[in-house]
């Protein structure tokens, strides 16, 4: 069961700006770059359901999360239809995320009072998903859809709306100024946050520099 409701997770989004997307079909490493993001103030985290028992991964990273990192928010994205929306909210998923917008995902998220972020790529599609409840609505991908300059013309007929986007967001400067000064609710960042050292490890230290780096820069332009 979640432990966070859909208004605390809508608010910890916009607080902190940032939220860290990640899957790796290894637990200590899953457990390791959740811990550096964490450490580097993130209090949100997206892991992707994008392999085989991606489910029983996530399930220890809940618990271990719930016990370690207690005010880390974590979630599940890349989800498509509503029998995994189901499998992952009775695994603790405390928000739910997928790159389409499927009207039953809704539904049962709803029941549970779990936050729901579909994929949107028009006004239609966004104005249908806030018609199903959607409080945050993704953006994906983001850079392919428009980039900043689609929220920008988005927010103009509806500044209500708010939008995360996903792809194409680095933890640079003028990259995030670029989509918060455009009107972003937060962001989503996978790969640009996960830094590798030369031997393909993941650096953990250099994950939580780039993940406090990229809060405080999210703090500076979000409106």
């Amino acid at each position: 069961m979640a432990q966070f409701s859909r208004i605390e997770v809508a608010i910890k989004a916009k607080e902190t700006g940032i939220v860290p997307v990640f899957y790796n079909k290894d637990l200590e490493i899953s457990k390791k770059v959740v811990e550096a993001t964490y450490k580097g103030g993130a209090r949100i985290f997206e892991f992707t359901n994008r392999g085989d028992f991606a489910h029983e991964i996530f399930a220890d990273l809940v618990k271990y999360a719930n016990k370690e990192l207690p005010e880390m928010i974590l979630g599940i994205g890349s989800l498509e239809e509503e029998a995994s929306t189901a499998l992952y909210l009775q695994l603790g998923a405390n928000f739910v995320v997928s790159p389409v917008l499927n009207a039953r995902m809704a539904k049962i998220c709803n029941r549970r009072k779990v936050s729901w972020m579909p994929g949107c790529g028009s006004l239609s599609e966004i104005s249908y998903a806030e018609e199903l409840g959607a409080e945050i609505v993704k953006i994906f991908p983001a850079q392919q859809v428009g980039g900043p300059d689609f929220i920008k013309s988005a927010k103009a007929p509806k500044p209500f709306t708010n939008i995360m986007p996903t792809g194409g967001v680095k933890p640079e400067e003028e990259n995030l100024k670029a989509w918060f000064e455009a009107g972003a609710y937060c962001v989503g960042m996978g790969s640009q946050l996960m830094a590798t050292k030369e031997n393909g490890e993941f650096d953990y230290d250099k994950i939580e520099e780039l993940t406090r780096k990229s809060i405080a820069i999210a703090a500076k332009y979000k409106k």
